[in-house]
């Protein structure tokens, strides 16, 4: 079994305490290492390490910054294996998928905001006022504490680390109590192109997490995780007026039209609604289908939903891995359990009887608007399909659920989907596929999904303040 370490100023150190964490490989159910159970003087040690690097950090030039990013870039490319080996052994995905899929998507992050760190926009400078000319600064925000979730360890560090260091902040990350290896390495590879004190990393529990979020130096806080950690956070943050990047929870409606390709739709979502075992924000996980197809499309998304087939990280034919830790496997077995009777289980609905924390991809149809398992988030392979009668039911039910992360509208109509793009609450609209993500747009909800967004330009500007100078 391996022992991570926070990684604070440089310097790979246990907890003060040095209490531990057990850490469990979610595709055996078996202990693989442990990391660090921080408490408040951890999270102090890091907090004042980044406090004495933010005026220098933030005092080297855009160009300097876009090479340190670069440099990292390069250096979890050519170290793929170490990357993935983290990732995998924490939460039990298909190692080819990751490399494949994932990895490239975090070393594209870390070279767009590399290039964007040169380029934040300023308004020219102006009379506005006779004999007094006005110019806008944009500078860094100062100590930024960033939580990181479970389901894309690595992925999600980047997309709050690269633009908030490219920016000229500071930075303690702390990743999951169960997914930290990733953050560690992403640290220690880092260290050798940062100076120390700009990018430390905090592991432990929900009380590390609160103790980095009240700490006095932290200027932002920055989260993706669940809707009732938001709402908390955001709580604890108001008492001292710390600005917030809430990336929450998702249920995403995907509206399938009459005259949708469902062949299509079908092959692309029988994939999309199931891919990380559904432990994603945007999946695809409530099915909206226009009557006249509704029962054509159940049908044969049932059938491929069947055919998808959960593994173990080496398994080159897993379509997924298990869930990440016995605790969401529970949670999802409890939502199943409560669904109503009016409610049926058309594809799959069990945890598999192995070792590990592997569910079936599950479909549930004949659900109605009001049940548990339309209006919460899942967060696990399960979706539902319900039936509407025409495109006003169809906004309807897309929206009449708290989250608004994202959703798709399925159409050969270009009108229609104009209008689903418009009527939808969501922060992203996909048409005709779902769940593509790129560096250059900007990722973010409304609602109880939280405000403020992750990646492009715009996720760059959250990381800086304006100030106006006039001469």
């Amino acid at each position: 079994m391996a022992d991570r370490l926070n990684h604070i100023d440089g310097k790979e150190v246990p907890a003060a305490s040095h209490r531990t964490l057990a850490l469990i490989d979610p595709a055996a159910g078996l202990p693989h290492g442990t990391a660090p159970l921080s408490g408040p003087e951890d999270v102090d040690a890091a907090c004042r390490a980044a406090g004495q690097a933010f005026p220098g950090w933030a005092a080297t030039s855009p160009g300097h910054r876009q090479t340190a990013l670069l440099r990292i870039a390069d250096a979890l490319e050519r170290e793929a294996d170490a990357p993935a080996d983290a990732e995998v052994t924490d939460t039990g995905k298909p190692r080819a998928l990751f490399l494949a899929d994932e990895l490239p998507a975090i070393v594209d992050v870390l070279r767009y905001f590399a290039g964007a760190a040169r380029n934040l926009p300023g308004a020219a400078a102006a009379e506005y006022t006779p004999g007094r000319t006005s110019i806008l600064r944009r500078e860094p925000v100062g100590v930024c504490a960033q939580i990181t979730p479970w389901n894309y360890p690595l992925m999600m560090a980047v997309w709050k680390v690269a633009p908030a260091l490219a920016a000229g902040n500071t930075v303690v990350l702390k990743p999951s109590d169960t997914t930290p290896s990733s953050a560690v390495l992403l640290a220690r590879l880092a260290a050798e192109h940062l100076p120390p004190g700009v990018l430390n990393v905090v592991c432990g529990d929900r009380d590390t997490g609160r103790s980095l979020v009240v700490h006095p130096l932290v200027r932002l806080v920055a989260v993706t995780g669940s809707v009732r950690a938001g709402q908390e956070i955001a709580a604890a943050a108001a008492a001292d007026l710390k600005r917030l990047h809430l990336e929450l929870g998702g249920n995403a409606p995907v509206l399938i039209h009459e005259d949708a390709d469902l062949d299509d739709a079908v092959e692309q979502l029988s994939s999309l609604s199931f891919y990380n075992a559904g432990q994603d924000c945007t999946a695809a996980t409530r099915i909206l289908v226009h009557r006249r197809v509704h029962d054509t499309f159940l049908s044969a998304f049932a059938e491929r939903a069947a055919g998808r087939r959960p593994g173990a990280p080496d398994d080159p034919h897993a379509d997924f891995g298990p869930l990440a830790n016995a605790a969401q496997l529970a949670a999802v077995g409890r939502m199943l359990e409560r669904l109503p009777d009016h409610a049926e289980v058309v594809a799959g609905g069990a945890a598999l009887p192995r070792p590990g924390y592997f569910h079936q991809a599950t479909v549930v149809a004949g659900v109605r608007q009001r049940d548990e398992i339309v209006q919460g988030e899942v967060f696990g392979p399960v979706v539902t399909v319900q039936p509407f009668a025409d495109e006003s039911e169809a906004f309807r039910l897309a929206n009449d659920v708290p989250q608004g992360l994202a959703a798709s509208v399925w159409t050969r109509d270009h009108d229609r989907a104009m209008r689903a793009s418009r009527a939808l609450a969501t922060g992203i609209v996909w048409v005709n596929t779902h769940g593509t993500t790129v560096s250059e747009m900007p990722h973010g909800g409304v609602r109880h999904s939280g405000h403020g967004s992750d990646l492009s330009l715009t996720g760059l500007l959250d990381y800086t303040q304006v100030k106006h100078v006039m001469l």
